[in-house]
């Protein structure tokens, strides 16, 4: 029993060494793992091969690589570890200010630009001039 002790103690200790040397626990330094979006469509294709990749970017959580994927018209974000094995669907919370940054991050990749809607064919009511402007959409059918 004391020895099971000693090895955990001693696993703890390395872990918090190699984590404090910038080590993920896959060992390779999380800096120098490159991930592209070609590597990145071949290491999902088998989840879901119609997956468009659309970013990838270091995520808030050390060790992790944030992919922003898009399949038909549903944006998502996909989350993989730096040994290029693990990856995982869910939201990353910060504990100190309670910010969903998934959900922030989502609420930036679905922004619309709405300067790129054409108006050319809209019905406008009020000043066309307006500083603010209000679009409804509607579908006649």
């Amino acid at each position: 029993m004391i020895i099971r002790h000693k090895t955990s103690v001693a696993a703890i200790v390395l872990m918090f060494v190699l984590s404090v040397a910038g080590y993920s626990f896959a060992g390779e330094k999380a800096e120098e793992a490159a991930l592209g979006k070609d590597e990145a469509a071949v290491l999902l294709k088998d989840l879901a091969p119609d997956l468009k990749i659309l970013e990838i970017r270091p995520a808030p959580l050390k060790g992790l690589w944030e992919i922003a994927v898009q399949s038909g018209e549903r944006k998502g974000l996909l989350y993989l570890d730096s040994s290029k094995k693990y990856f995982f669907q869910g939201a990353i919370i910060d504990l100190t200010t309670k910010a969903n940054l998934t959900q922030d991050r989502m609420s930036e990749l679905n922004k619309i630009d709405v300067s790129m809607i054409p108006l050319d064919d809209a019905l406008v009511m009020g000043d066309k001039e307006a500083k603010y402007k209000v679009i409804v959409f509607d579908d006649p059918d």
